[in-house]
């Protein structure tokens, strides 16, 4: 009559096991806060570490979800300008018609949907300062460098449009310092998840606390495995580039500002293009969704590099043929 009463408090007593281990790792993934102490196991422990934060943990899922739409949404509405300015483009070497074309109404109004834009980047900024507790549906220790990408590439993709330059100067000001925020705010949410990583695969539990570790050699801030970084060098070259771009509006169209402005913006978007790469490769294991988010901002990220050199390509063809054009004008004077 009992014969399966064993069995259920056994399977009782593994589910308390592996809740409490998760609490435990979460706890780990999630310190900021690392203290070393002095230990007499030379050998064996030689560096004994324990967390010194407290994690208030997850915020519920329905912000997660919430997150994720945001997120989804703004890559669509970035994928879709970048579409309709390729086809554009397109169709104006075809009718063999000049680079410049008059800014139309659905170009003001790009602005205010795109990450980079006035009213999506406040968003962006509130998530990533409270990414450390999204970390259910849409975790941002592991998605989050997407946000930061997309937010980097849709900067240099879609420029800010105004008719004064006050006002524009304003907009790509604001651009710039919400871009350096950004950077510093995922950077508090996966450094901890990647030194947690690190304490992780490298360490043992020593027993004296739930989050106390023994090591054979000293953790690293920001763990070893990974180096991405919010703050680098992506970032401060996307950085100059629209502060370039934002001279040249300002204070004319010289050919030396405009050569600069095009390879500082050439240099960031092989930078964005390396690290999508490298997270969709090297990042930590996230599953179906982690690959769909990286995989879909690669092919967001290429489309504007394949319209930036089709553009290249195309104005080096118009300044050929109209050279060719002002030398035969030349010869029948």
């Amino acid at each position: 009559m009992f014969d399966g009463m064993p069995l259920r408090l056994g399977e009782g007593a593994v589910q308390r096991h592996e809740w409490a281990l998760q609490r435990i790792t979460n706890s780990v993934l999630k310190c900021t806060r690392w203290q070393v102490e002095e230990t007499t196991d030379l050998i064996n422990c030689p560096y004994h570490y324990f967390c010194e934060s407290a994690y208030p943990g997850d915020y519920p899922s329905f912000v997660d979800f919430l997150v994720l739409l945001f997120a989804a949404a703004s890559f669509v509405s970035t994928l879709s300008f970048t579409v309709i300015a390729l086809r554009r483009r397109t169709a104006a070497a075809a009718a063999a018609t000049t680079a410049t074309t008059p800014r139309s109404s659905r170009n003001l109004k790009r602005k205010y949907l795109v990450p980079s834009g006035p009213i999506f980047l406040p968003f962006v900024l509130l998530i990533l300062a409270r990414g450390q507790r999204i970390n259910t549906i849409f975790p941002l220790s592991q998605l989050g460098p997407a946000i930061l990408q997309l937010l980097q590439a849709s900067a240099l993709a879609f420029k800010n449009e105004s008719d004064k330059d006050i006002r524009y100067a304003v907009l790509e000001a604001s651009t710039v310092s919400g871009i350096l925020h950004a950077s510093l705010y995922l950077d508090a949410i996966i450094m901890p998840y990647y030194t947690g990583i690190d304490a992780l695969s490298g360490s043992r539990f020593s027993g004296e606390c739930p989050s106390c570790l023994c090591r054979t050699q000293a953790l690293v801030v920001g763990g070893t495995e990974i180096s991405y970084r919010g703050l680098s060098k992506t970032t401060l070259l996307i950085i100059f580039a629209l502060c370039a771009r934002m001279v040249r509006r300002m204070y004319g169209e010289e050919r030396f500002s405009l050569a600069v402005k095009s390879v500082l913006e050439g240099i960031s978007w092989v930078f964005v293009a390396s690290d999508c790469v490298y997270m969709m490769n090297n990042g930590p294991e996230g599953g179906a969704l982690f690959r769909i988010v990286y995989g879909g901002l690669c092919v967001f990220i290429f489309l504007n590099v394949f319209k930036m050199v089709y553009s290249f390509l195309s104005w080096a063809e118009r300044r050929h043929v109209q050279l060719e054009f002002d030398r035969c004008d030349d010869e029948i004077v």
